[in-house]
């Protein structure tokens, strides 16, 4: 932001520290700071062009795919800030790169779980539209990310999950001393039941706003816990992040068999052969 304008469209933006020009069209979102020099391992190159607070941006390509990569702290309110600053200066697409717990046994420890819609139990959404509204993933960016995952050779599961404020009461775990929120095991029993395959914090609100502002996202996090089974493990860390550096390369291969087809939208019928 310039010193002359309250604009929060103008120039360098405030919180991110980045400008018009800084970011490619697509953008990995982890939460963690110290996460983002973990995504950039496994790139051609890449740039640091942005250092400030919880965000921290580098720009570069991977298998010849610009793409940026910015941490957005912990929760939705940080990640929603994130979002407006990004698509200020031009970013598209955004992904969400995480890790989560899951609620359901079949999500073990080390797998992926890739994001088709969210349970908006986050309060940063509700300060932007009705409540009702979905938080859906585009299609072609979970069609990436699951044909990624494949190519690696990851375990990974298609679904539901749902955002919180809280990593303690929210998630239906105790607080402090034992505290328990009430109807907080009902509202667990509630999700998997609804077949809500996990818990994290940030992908509704990124989901949402996306939506809103015309701009495509996805999320794919690894499992670090099972509910059901008690395990817990900082397992397949790096997972996540090679899983959406590839899947920038489908994505823009998608949109390059789009755009050479006479297709308004991307289908199961245009090739993109590696």
């Amino acid at each position: 932001m310039t010193g002359d304008s309250e604009d929060p469209s103008d120039g360098v933006q405030y919180h991110l520290a980045v400008g018009p020009g800084d970011v490619a069209d697509t953008v990995l979102l982890p939460g963690n700071p110290e996460r983002v020099e973990k995504v950039v391992e496994g790139w051609d190159d890449h740039d640091v062009v942005g250092d400030h607070r919880e965000y921290r941006t580098a720009t570069g390509t991977h298998e010849g795919a610009p793409l940026s990569v910015t941490s957005t702290g912990i929760g939705s309110p940080s990640a929603a800030i994130a979002v407006e600053e990004l698509a200020r200066v031009g970013a598209e697409t955004l992904l969400r790169v995480g890790s989560c717990g899951a609620i359901r046994e079949e999500a073990s420890v080390g797998d992926l779980v890739i994001t088709t819609a969210a349970v908006r139990q986050e309060g940063t959404s509700k300060e932007y539209v009705r409540e009702d509204y979905p938080a859906s993933a585009d299609h072609r960016v979970v069609s990436a990310l699951v044909a990624a995952a494949e190519e690696l050779g990851y375990d990974y599961h298609l679904g539901v999950t749902c955002s919180t404020d809280s990593f303690y009461p929210g998630q239906s775990r105790p607080g402090f001393d034992g505290f328990e929120a009430r109807g907080s095991e009902e509202n667990l029993e509630e999700l998997r039941q609804a077949g809500v395959l996990n818990f994290e914090m940030e992908a509704a609100a990124i989901l949402t706003l996306a939506s809103i502002y015309g701009l495509r996202a996805g999320a794919v996090c690894t499992v670090y816990a099972n509910r059901v089974t008690g395990e817990f493990r900082t397992e397949g860390e790096r997972k996540a992040a090679k899983c959406a550096s590839l899947a920038v390369t489908y994505l823009e291969r998608m949109d390059e068999a789009v755009e050479a087809s006479d297709s308004d939208h991307w289908h199961a019928g245009l090739s993109i052969e590696r």
